[in-house]
């Protein structure tokens, strides 16, 4: 069975939209495309190779896989020519052309097609950006592993890493390291349910029971 990772970068806010320049995906009125750039440095590209890992096929969404088809193909560095040999699995319809070989096209269910191709031998299933397949593998318990890069902004709208349909989900923290320009990046592997407590008393006072009271008649 293969795993499914993805590695993503995020804002302070959540939002995942065109971290890589002005004009990658500007719908929305999304004003502030390329907020990634001013804080890379040698130390973030490191880790970013270690998230991504060495051993891996693509999983992305149509309008990152146009994205990256209309870039890597052009690109003569160590992450292009892996792109460029791997295989792409693409969640897009038909009329998406899959020239960047060796590209393969998901039908069907998403989760359902998904989960298919999770359970055969392989190798890992990397997802870069593609939020729409994030989500809904997320809505699925479909992701095992989430490296997140956290950025020093806030940019207050734009598509978010985590939407309404998640699956509510403990995580485990397997590396956490930042560098010097204010970058988290912070690995986490799927667990299980969401533990709960509490730091109130076994037996609530009289003023804990009216403020109960007081908020359910709000409801």
């Amino acid at each position: 069975m293969r795993r499914i990772r993805a590695a993503t970068f995020i804002s302070l806010d959540g939002v995942m939209q065109a971290p890589g320049g002005p004009t990658e995906d500007p719908r929305g009125g999304f004003a502030h495309g390329g907020w990634v750039a001013p804080f890379w440095d040698d130390a973030l590209g490191e880790l970013m190779g270690d998230a991504m890992g060495e051993d891996y096929d693509l999983l992305l969404g149509r309008r990152t896989y146009e994205i990256f088809a209309a870039y890597w193909p052009h690109q003569d560095d160590e992450i292009g020519r892996t792109f460029n040999a791997v295989r792409k699995y693409v969640a897009a319809g038909p009329d998406t052309p899959l020239d960047w070989a060796p590209s393969h096209r998901l039908e069907g269910d998403l989760a359902g097609t998904v989960r298919a191709l999770k359970a055969t031998k392989g190798r890992d299933l990397l997802i870069q950006g593609s939020s729409e397949v994030i989500h809904t593998l997320l809505a699925n318990d479909l992701i095992d592993q989430l490296t997140v890069l956290t950025f020093p902004v806030v940019l207050g709208r734009g598509k978010r890493l985590f939407d309404d349909a998640s699956r509510p989900h403990a995580w485990t923290l397997v590396s956490s390291k930042a560098t010097g320009t204010g970058v988290i990046v912070g690995t986490y592997r799927l667990a299980g349910e969401v533990p709960t407590g509490t730091f109130g008393p076994d037996t609530p006072g009289e003023a804990e029971l009216m403020r109960r009271a007081r908020w359910a008649s709000e409801d």
